[in-house]
């Protein structure tokens, strides 16, 4: 029902308390109610009680003598019911003996009749005062039963004042109006105290909750607002994090042309001009050993050390140049590394392949190609191309990677010695890694050998061709 309505909390709270001080409320009023209904009996039945020991009690001690009906003053007591106050609030009275013999009645025609100790009647010789709205149902009762529809009925025992012994029980009728008014009176009042208290305590309980309530609400709506400011920020991450990884990409690829071209410009140009120089060289040299031998070493060592130039700037070159990846899958791409390298080295490479895509960004094959080359490099250089292996694999993970994985097993080295991480091989393969999207991992230890893991991400955005 809540959920439906979309209440708040403090309507919920302010909707359930209600019930539940309803509920309270008429609980404690009938209660209080029952309370004083008991309360004003008691009290009529002690002041009768009180009545009987001050007023006719005195006029039925001859019974204690055994004189029996005649020991009973009627006429004190037809003037007790006449000249006293309480006397006037009496429709009926009787007085019994404890055989049940009425022995005085308001009712001549009572008087000597024999009845059963009934409960009250029997709790008053048991030295009870008792008290209780009767329906005048007995037989003793025919009398009050044709004036009245419900009387207080009252049994108040008289003792012999020298035994203390019960010698009659007085029984007293009186309206039941002037008692009903004064016991609505005070459960009037009673109900209005109630109300009160519980109209004000839900007042203060639901004026802490509202203004708790509307605080939550306040914070709910500032939460709202953050998380949609939050999520407008992610969109526009997730949006710049989409540029980038697709400018790594273009600039992966613009840098391995730009890698061509110089190779090639160093391949035509500087390296064609030392060819030429070392073409000169030969005849100069040639001719200057005839007219001046003593030069001749010179010559001899600018031709070797042109020679040794020429040597290095075509290894430059061929190094800054991959081969044509392009058109290569990803498993030709790796397995053109490692027989790049074991065809240079002479030095043999365990590679082990597992499930590859046939298809991957070519960013991914040039950084794959590059991290190869320079890890099975720094194994062959460290290592001596001891135990040198290579494992490939695209991870089951939504979305795939490429793990591409170099160890060997020559002696290591302490990762903590930072100037492992300043050289230029590992600082190189990291950036190309990172710069994709990727992780780089090194693991080594001394005696332990080294491992490499690259992870590259497999799907990459778009980029133009470049």
């Amino acid at each position: 029902m809540f959920a439906n309505k979309q209440w708040t909390l403090a309507q919920q709270y302010m909707f359930v308390s209600l019930l539940v001080m309803l509920g309270g409320m008429l609980g404690i009023g009938l209660w209080i109610s029952q309370q004083i209904e008991t309360a004003v009996t008691n009290r009529t039945a002690a002041v009768t009680a009180l009545y009987v020991d001050s007023y006719i009690s005195p006029h039925l001690q001859g019974l204690a003598g055994g004189e029996g009906d005649k020991a009973v003053d009627v006429a004190a007591l037809e003037r007790l019911l006449i000249d006293t106050s309480l006397g006037t609030q009496i429709v009926s009275f009787k007085v019994w003996s404890p055989e049940g013999v009425v022995l005085y009645a308001t009712n001549a025609e009572l008087i000597g009749q024999q009845f059963p100790l009934e409960e009250g009647l029997a709790e008053a010789f048991d030295g009870e005062v008792v008290t209780e709205v009767s329906s005048l149902d007995k037989p003793e009762q025919a009398l009050e039963r044709e004036r009245y529809g419900t009387l207080i009925e009252t049994y108040a025992p008289s003792r012999d004042v020298s035994s203390d012994t019960i010698i009659a029980v007085s029984e007293f009728y009186q309206t039941a109006d002037a008692l009903e008014a004064e016991i609505r009176t005070a459960q009037y009042r009673s109900w209005l105290v109630v109300a009160a208290v519980m109209v004000a305590l839900y007042l203060l309980l639901n004026g802490m909750v509202g203004r708790a309530s509307n605080t939550i609400v306040s914070q709910q709506n500032e939460l709202k607002a953050n998380v949609t400011r939050l999520n407008e920020l992610l969109e526009q991450n997730e949006m710049l994090n989409g540029r980038v990884r697709r400018a790594a990409a273009r600039y992966t690829a613009l840098n391995e042309k730009n890698l061509r071209r110089i190779s090639a410009d160093l391949h035509d140009g500087p390296a064609q001009d030392l060819a030429l120089a070392l073409l000169r060289l030969e005849s100069l040299t040639e001719a200057v050993a005839e007219a001046k031998p003593e030069v001749n070493q010179d010559f001899r060592t600018i031709q070797l050390a042109t020679e040794s130039a020429m040597e290095e700037l075509r290894t430059i070159s061929a190094g800054l140049r991959l081969p044509e990846v392009a058109p290569l899958n990803l498993a030709d791409t790796i397995h053109r590394a490692v027989r790049d390298f074991e065809q240079k080295t002479n030095c043999e490479v365990t590679l082990t392949l597992g499930k590859l895509p046939e298809e991957a960004p070519l960013p991914v094959k040039i950084t794959a190609f590059r991290v190869l080359k320079e890890s099975l490099a720094n194994g062959f250089r460290h290592a001596g191309g001891a135990g040198l292996s290579v494992q490939a694999y695209a991870t089951a993970d939504e979305p795939e990677n490429l793990v591409v994985e170099i160890a060997d097993t020559g002696p290591g080295f302490d990762l903590q010695n930072t100037a492992v991480y300043r050289r230029l091989g590992l600082v190189g393969m990291r950036e190309r890694v990172e710069l994709l999207g990727g992780q780089f991992e090194l693991h080594s230890a001394i005696g332990h050998g080294t491992t490499i893991r690259a992870i590259l991400p497999l799907t990459l955005p778009e980029v133009e061709d470049v």
